[in-house]
């Protein structure tokens, strides 16, 4: 359990939580940029509308798409290896995403 002592000084993980909080939303997203990525599944509807340019989607099907760290999507597949596979090839780390 972290203490404040009676300086009031703050324990690292507030400070490191404060410090947090003057982080930008771009500066945020930026943070792993070519580096890191996440996979995401999506239905055939919500791939047709973030990879507009893709005809011939099938409909019913799970699909997994590899954005950067920023949301920027980089890959549609049909399987989760495919994605991971995509992702090794560029050298990101996968980053799990809640």
């Amino acid at each position: 359990m972290a203490q404040i002592s009676s300086r009031g000084s703050k324990s690292k993980a507030a400070k490191a939580s404060n410090a947090l909080q003057f982080m930008s939303d771009i500066e945020l997203a930026n943070l792993g940029d070519g580096q890191v990525a996440y996979i995401k599944v999506l239905t055939s509807d919500q791939a047709r509308e973030m990879f507009p340019t893709i005809e011939g989607l099938p409909n019913g099907i799970a699909l997994f798409s590899l954005h950067g760290a920023d949301g920027t999507p980089i890959a549609l597949t049909d399987t989760i290896q495919a994605a991971v596979g995509h992702a090794m090839e560029d050298e990101l780390a996968i980053a799990a995403v809640h």
